[in-house]
């Protein structure tokens, strides 16, 4: 039974018919890759996603996602992945914010955005004004910072153990067995203007020997020559090849016709 593709609805005409519905509200729509975006006011986000959700159709919140943008004023954007299940389309919104202005919470709309808006806190720091439950829900107990922040340093800050001392896991401020060292990013094969550790070792002697190189057939010595000495037979005859061991009865003597 043949199955047909399933129907995707075009984007023709959904942003300025969206765009209009949100009103005063809207500061920006970006249509690309194939994908719808607008950006509204923070304050209005819970007005604008409950008319998306009644009014036109998007029943469902796939995701809430975060981003950093460091050099912004308003470094981060929450982005609110929306999909209408009638209509098999998906836009997205998303609001700006930094660290101390809250987002308003969509828990009344949809509950799973609880969970959603407890990991963008978790991985961002971003406070969500109306979750009644927000709290860290992927790192550990006392962690600190949030991991998903682009100035967040990639050992973290603290380390935890268990220590046989105390028979318990401890937490520790990171300690690294090296200091950090710069990397220049340059190719291994053109070698650094710098002295490499080791190098020292070596002023005064003599350079190492030219390493053999292999770039024609002669320097190998393959070629027509040796192809045609690899195809002669062996000269070694079948006589020369050494027979195996007669075979012995269980009283040692050899068998009657074997051997031979």
């Amino acid at each position: 039974m043949a199955h047909s593709a399933p129907v995707i609805s075009s984007n023709s005409g959904v942003a300025a018919k969206l765009g209009k519905a949100i009103g005063a509200a809207l500061l920006d729509t970006v249509e690309a890759y194939g994908e719808i975006s607008f950006t509204v006011e923070r304050k209005k986000l819970a007005t604008v996603l409950e008319k998306l959700r009644d009014k036109h159709e998007y029943q469902q919140l796939v995701e809430i996602a975060g981003v950093d943008y460091p050099d912004r004023p308003e470094r981060f954007e929450v982005c609110y992945h929306l999909l209408s299940l009638t209509k098999n389309h998906r836009i997205r919104v998303k609001v700006s914010t930094d660290e101390d202005n809250p987002v308003p919470s969509v828990t009344h709309i949809w509950e799973v955005a609880g969970w959603l808006e407890r990991e963008v806190f978790d991985m961002y720091g971003v406070l969500f004004d109306g979750n009644t439950d927000l709290r860290r829900i992927l790192t550990d107990y006392g962690f600190q910072g949030h991991p998903f922040r682009k100035d967040f340093p990639l050992t973290g800050y603290v380390e935890m153990r268990y220590s046989e001392e105390a028979k318990r896991v401890v937490y520790e401020p990171v300690k690294l067995a090296q200091d950090f060292r710069n990397f220049d990013f340059m190719s291994p094969w053109e070698g650094a203007d710098y002295i490499l550790p080791g190098d020292e070792k070596v002023e005064g002697q003599a350079p190492p020997p030219t390493p053999k190189t292999t770039e024609k057939p002669s320097d190998t010595g393959a070629g027509k020559k040796a192809d045609k000495k690899a195809a002669k037979p062996s000269k070694r005859s079948e006589a020369e090849v050494e027979k195996p061991a007669p075979k012995q009865t269980k009283s040692g003597t050899q068998k009657k016709g074997e051997g031979k």
